[in-house]
């Protein structure tokens, strides 16, 4: 294995993107030994506070907050993502190089255009870079299952699972504090709205409704459209009633 080959990796626009979203799935999936990575598909360079700079060292304290063994930036231009061709190019680079066998997107719905594009543009990269004869660099590799961080969203969509973080949320909030620059004295990030609560208040009660969904302290919501397959009905969590 190489050094950039991973287990799980999550792709998202912005930096702390995946902190806030499946910040807690990334440690739960490190500290089980697996390899994961996350891609950043720009340096933040154009968001309201802050610079690419200051981003990017807030980013790798986060990362090790988490136990990513590989962080990559795929340098597209912030605020102006475009699902379009060297786009794509240089995201199966990417892909390639890494080889996960899952994949997080952000949800394909949301206020900022760059979250909504980059969840296309990920999920038609994952497909096209497992065509051998699709012109990237690297050796054609397709990941196995790509999911859809659903977290915070308004839209009422039913999670198909929920990852249950407990052990690992105070990680997750390590990771998001590492983001001063974006969220210290914030009020509301991303897709997060503001409720005049503190931020990392915010989103300690967020994390904990989607625990609540499985009866447990704290979660992460995902969606696939596919059907998720049950070998031992007698194993089923949540208890019905």
């Amino acid at each position: 294995m190489t050094s950039q080959q991973v287990d799980l990796l999550a792709i998202a626009a912005h930096r702390d993107d995946v902190e806030l979203t499946c910040g807690g799935t990334l440690a739960k999936a490190a500290r089980a030994g697996n390899r994961v990575g996350i891609i950043d598909l720009t340096q933040g360079e154009t968001g309201t506070r802050g610079d690419a700079a200051t981003r990017a060292a807030e980013a790798e304290r986060a990362a090790a907050a988490l136990g990513v063994q590989v962080r990559l930036n795929a340098e597209l231009r912030d605020g102006y993502l475009a699902n379009d061709e060297p786009s794509r190019r240089r995201l199966i680079e990417l892909i390639r190089a890494t080889r996960p066998r899952v994949v997080i997107l952000p949800f394909p719905v949301g206020r900022h255009p760059d979250h909504r594009v980059a969840s296309e543009l990920g999920r038609d990269v994952c497909y096209l870079a497992g065509l051998a004869k699709y012109d990237a660099p690297g050796d054609p590799h397709r990941p196995f299952k790509v999911l859809y961080a659903l977290a915070y969203r308004e839209d009422p969509v039913k999670p198909s699972f929920v990852v249950d973080i407990s052990d690992c949320f105070e990680a997750k909030l390590r990771a998001v504090r590492c983001y001063a620059s974006q969220f210290d004295g914030a009020k509301a990030a991303g897709e997060i709205f503001p409720t005049g609560q503190d931020f990392y208040e915010l989103i300690r009660i967020q994390s904990a409704h989607y625990g609540s969904l499985i009866r447990k302290p704290y979660g992460e919501p995902y969606f696939c459209h596919e059907t998720v397959e049950v070998q031992d009905v007698l194993q089923l969590g949540v208890a019905s009633l």
